[in-house]
């Protein structure tokens, strides 16, 4: 699961106040909750950045700006009480969650602005801190087998790891909104940038474009070689070895699509700038809503 350019006010909007907040406050515990003064307005989910379902028990799960949310009955209910600004969000086993992102400006682990590579064993209860910590500001995520990539907003690089994220290696510079890359193939890494499509074939360490791709805002690869992708008007596309592509559905909302995680080659999660998650179970012919915020609770 998410991060686009039109992303980074939020972002910087963030930065700001979370460095005001270090020089009034410290801490060191990265697992407590951090919770919101109840006299406030609920802000809901906020822009969405990933999404997807835990093997545990099959729920589904958004990362959004104001925290990490379980989606059911039609309602995101919040994790804990945490309120992190959750990017580069995925799901790589049995409750078992990556992310990066920013502290809520209030919380206990507001020590630095860029939460580096965060993981949660417990279904985003709580997390641990695993690596880059005030460095990295991951916007996109993938596990493909035992390689971790994940793209860095604040280098503008993708990074490549094989020690679940310990440790990285920094490869190419590259503009990137979403990475995809499936784990028979690790050493394939497609980028899709809002103007096209890329692809790198030794690992993320150049890339080159593909000439016949539309203008893709995410891009997945459920099988080698077959690409799902969605365009920033919500149209889901397929294609077969970068070729042929083919539109074959849209999301219902009229929203701008930001977020595509395929579950499987025919079960699909998407979401879109008004905040709302669907679903598809037919590789994107079709789709049904599983939330929509409450008026008042869109924050873009």
């Amino acid at each position: 699961m998410t991060r686009l350019p039109r992303r980074r006010p939020r972002a910087l909007i963030l930065l700001a106040a979370a460095g005001l907040l270090l020089a009034a406050c410290s801490a060191t515990d990265t697992t407590a909750g951090a919770g919101q003064d109840s006299a406030v307005p609920d802000p809901g989910t906020g822009h969405l950045h990933g999404l997807g379902v835990d093997p545990a028990d099959g729920a589904v799960y958004a990362a959004g700006h104001h925290g990490v949310f379980r989606l059911d009955g039609g309602e995101a209910l919040r994790v804990a009480d945490r309120y992190q600004d959750t990017m580069g969000f995925t799901v790589t086993g049995p409750s078992t969650f990556l992310a990066g992102g920013h502290p809520a400006p209030a919380g206990p682990e507001a020590r630095s602005p860029h939460l580096g590579l965060i993981r949660s064993t417990d279904a985003g209860r709580t997390w641990q801190t695993l690596s880059a910590e005030g460095e990295a500001d991951f916007h996109s995520l993938v596990q493909a087998g035992k390689v971790l990539y994940g793209f860095d907003s604040q280098s503008g690089r993708v990074w490549a790891g094989t020690d679940g994220g310990r440790s990285w290696d920094k490869r190419a510079k590259v503009e990137a909104f979403d990475l995809a890359v499936h784990p028979d193939s690790t050493e394939t890494v497609w980028v899709a940038n809002g103007t096209g499509l890329q692809r790198s074939t030794d690992g993320g360490r150049t890339f080159r474009p593909v000439p016949s791709a539309p203008a893709v805002v995410a891009v997945e690869e459920p099988h080698p070689g077959r690409l799902v992708a969605l365009t920033a008007d919500g149209r889901t596309l397929t294609a077969e070895g970068d070729r042929r592509w083919t539109q074959v559905g849209r999301l219902p909302g009229g929203g701008e699509a930001t977020v595509l995680t395929a579950v499987s080659a025919r079960r699909l999660l998407a979401a879109d700038n008004t905040d709302a998650v669907y679903e598809s179970a037919d590789g994107g012919r079709t789709w049904s809503a599983l939330h929509r915020p409450t008026t008042g609770q869109e924050h873009h």
